[in-house]
């Protein structure tokens, strides 16, 4: 028996379709993924409340809608290869091992790296590979992607992203030059040299940080 499924259930009813998600294949990614196995001992009361909540290193496990919304918009199938940017606990590489066929992600904080390889492990996502290095570089030895997903927010949308998808990719990514708030963008490669941009609202991501993204912490 799951001791929180009624939780994790409360969570898709409450905070995901009352919201309008209504996509089946990502509300039920959603509820497949352990929330709580990715969150920190001394919070397992909350990792199902509609917020993000601190993973350690300054970094955040993000609320569970934004999750959600960024699955949603990237419009998966489940042949597709993505990228995921800012693995953290590996809860958002989680949800997409449900929704696609390979999930390569990049997390640049070795402890959280490690830790979040376990967890990985634990819940049998063997469709996941985590890499530990600078995210803002992407992963271009193992491009093109058919979608990328990016977990933090940069000043602007690097091109390395753009490059690395396939044409018809999908890039879900929030950006801004505010460390507070930003935008989360829809950018989908119509061909080698064409994208179509669309902005899905305001959120609040910690920053990417590297050589593509924010210097320094």
């Amino acid at each position: 028996m799951d001791p929180f499924e009624s939780e994790r259930e409360a969570m898709v009813r409450e905070q995901l379709e009352r919201r309008g998600l209504a996509n089946p294949r990502v509300l039920d990614a959603i509820r497949a993924v352990p929330r709580h196995l990715f969150v920190k001992n001394s919070l397992l009361k909350h990792a199902y409340a509609d917020r993000p909540l601190t993973i350690g290193h300054y970094q955040t496990i993000s609320q569970p809608y934004v999750v959600a919304l960024m699955c949603d918009r990237l419009k998966l199938e489940e042949t597709d290869r993505v990228l995921e940017i800012g693995t953290g606990s590996g809860y958002a590489a989680a949800v997409l091992a449900q929704l696609c066929e390979r999930v390569v992600t990049v997390e640049r904080i070795p402890e959280l790296a490690k830790r979040a390889r376990e967890t990985l492990a634990k819940v049998d996502c063997r469709n996941v590979t985590v890499h530990c290095s600078d995210g803002t570089l992407g992963r271009p030895e193992e491009a093109p992607f058919d979608a990328i997903l990016v977990s933090a927010a940069a000043p602007a949308v690097p091109e390395t992203y753009k490059q690395q998808l396939c044409v018809g990719g999908r890039l879900v990514i929030p950006a801004g030059r505010s460390r507070s708030s930003q935008s989360l963008y829809r950018v989908r490669k119509k061909s080698d040299s064409e994208f179509a941009v669309e902005d899905l609202g305001g959120v609040a991501f910690v920053p990417l940080i590297g050589e593509k993204g924010w210097q320094n912490g």
